[in-house]
């Protein structure tokens, strides 16, 4: 790394982007609406017929990390969104004089000036970005699972782009799409896969003899590749922390990171949220305990979920009643945490890649191939549902959350066992064997519990929807209970206008 190399924070922000005909200050107001995401800063620049936008949360080198982030010739420009944790490879490729901060979002920069859209494929993390040449060139892009989100609108004079629907103006909205995963679009190239969130090549590798029966071999490698997923996520100059709901899969994820957190001499703060007496509570205060984390409770009375009901629909813009129900404690725990670290780690991702829902062991999916199908399609779906509320319920505070499970590596691992493996009882037990006295007895073989259940959430908002609407068609949604058809009148309050088939698929529910 060169002299003249800053040292500059990952980025947490939002973006907007427009081509064609474009509308200053309608632009401008979309980037408004998004300043939760990047409440420190905000950068715009226009030339001919592209405007890009960023918001910022400034969390150290502050001139260092302004977007639209350039090239030293000023030709080029990228905003982004996310993190490109193979940044230090790029560098390594492309040299580093071509460097000037530390920023993993300027090895984006650089791989698409050097290779063009070629480039991307070069990325490995979780990202949106939208780049611009000076002569005219434009280039939007989304990581392959969709663990940033981004949303755009096509219209005959304009094609504008959001990190979040609330962006668009109401008149927009009945346009808005999600950009597809794995994507990039230009004006000239049109819409162009670049990468899968589940790679063709990725298949089981052979069928599993005797179900449960695994050597150390399998075990070491799945132990290693998780371990090696978390600790690249550790990487930063701000504080880290982890969300602790008490399961098995982020008491995985603590566990690496309090190891990775002793070698490094750095604090580990972790956090849990649940009503008096949950069990979520109980049993993350345990591993904290046996971890010695900075542990963090946050006690939610019935009068705070209430409360952080409509904040919840509005922040992850979905009505899907599961998602809404984990979405309240996320939210209440979001607050508070983003109040004393800038980032934390989940465990999103290992029920969808090693079989943890009780419906992967009922029928259909009894059948080895069935189950795997069915993982591969949920994994690939989870950018509609479970990281849309990951990110969104962190980002209304300007706090990022990073998901190791779902580490390219990690996906390609999971989901070259063979399926019989994933199918014996109890649920996940290669998991659990693989990380065999990293976390206490009791939770390494504690059952699934969904977080809205355990966290007490559930049962403390049965009252708030007892007097809602009847269940009935509504704007060609067909509303399915009570709690649904409540949770659906906030979310068209606050994005009324979306009504398009195309949108509402969006929010197409398992």
């Amino acid at each position: 790394m060169t002299s003249r190399t800053r040292r500059c924070p990952r980025v947490v922000c939002g973006i907007v982007a427009a081509v064609g005909e474009v509308d200053v200050q309608l632009c401008r107001e979309m980037l408004a609406r998004i300043k939760h995401r990047g409440p420190d800063d905000t950068g715009e620049i226009r030339r001919g017929n592209v405007w890009l936008g960023h918001q910022r949360l400034s969390i150290m080198d502050v001139a260092g990390g302004h977007q639209p982030m350039t090239d030293t010739e000023r030709t080029t420009y990228l905003v982004t969104n996310g993190e490109i944790y193979n940044h230090r490879h790029i560098r390594e490729d492309l040299g580093h004089d071509l460097f000037e901060t530390g920023s993993d979002s300027e090895a984006a920069l650089h791989a698409l000036i050097v290779d063009g859209p070629a480039g991307l494929a070069r990325l490995r993390g979780m990202f949106a970005l939208a780049f611009m040449t000076e002569d005219g060139d434009f280039l939007v892009a989304r990581d392959s699972l969709g663990v940033k989100p981004l949303y755009w609108a096509r219209r005959d004079d304009v094609t504008l782009f959001a990190s979040e629907l609330r962006a668009f103006d109401p008149a927009d909205r009945p346009l808005v799409e999600s950009f597809p995963p794995g994507h990039c679009w230009s004006p000239n190239g049109g819409l162009v896969r670049f990468a899968d969130a589940v790679p063709a090549r990725v298949r089981p590798a052979r069928r599993a003899e005797e179900p449960g029966v695994w050597d150390e071999a399998l075990l070491k490698s799945v132990r290693e590749t998780i371990v090696t997923a978390v600790e690249n996520r550790m990487m930063s100059d701000v504080g880290i922390g982890v969300f602790l709901s008490g399961g098995l899969d982020s008491a995985i994820v603590a566990a690496v990171a309090a190891e990775y957190a002793r070698r490094h001499n750095q604090p580990l703060p972790t956090f849990a949220v649940g009503a008096p007496g949950s069990s979520d509570l109980a049993a993350a205060r345990i591993v904290a305990d046996y971890l010695g984390t900075e542990h963090h409770e946050i006690v939610m009375s019935k009068e705070d979920a209430r409360a952080a009901l409509p904040k919840a629909v509005r922040a992850i813009e979905h009505y899907d009643p599961s998602l809404v129900r984990s979405s309240v404690p996320n939210l209440l725990l979001a607050e508070y945490a983003s109040k004393r670290v800038h980032a934390v780690l989940t465990g999103e991702g290992a029920d969808e890649l090693f079989a943890g829902y009780s419906y992967y062991h009922e029928e259909p999916f009894t059948d080895p191939d069935a189950l795997q199908a069915e993982l591969v399609r949920t994994v690939k779906e989870l950018h509609h549902l479970n990281l849309q509320r990951c990110d969104r319920t962190t980002m209304a505070f300007g706090m990022e959350a990073r998901v190791p499970f779902l580490d390219r590596d990690v996906i390609e691992l999971a989901l070259s066992i063979p399926p019989e493996h994933k199918l014996v009882t109890p649920e996940k037990k290669l998991l659990r064997e693989a990380f065999e006295g990293w976390v206490p007895e009791e939770i390494l073989w504690r059952g699934k519990e969904q977080f809205g259940d355990g966290s007490g959430a559930k049962d403390v908002l049965e009252d708030a929807v007892r007097t809602s609407p009847d269940v009935r068609a509504a704007d060609g949604v067909e509303l399915r209970t009570r709690e649904e058809a409540a949770f659906y009148s906030i979310w068209r309050e606050e994005l009324a206008g979306i009504r398009s088939e195309s949108t509402l698929g969006l929010f197409a529910t398992t």
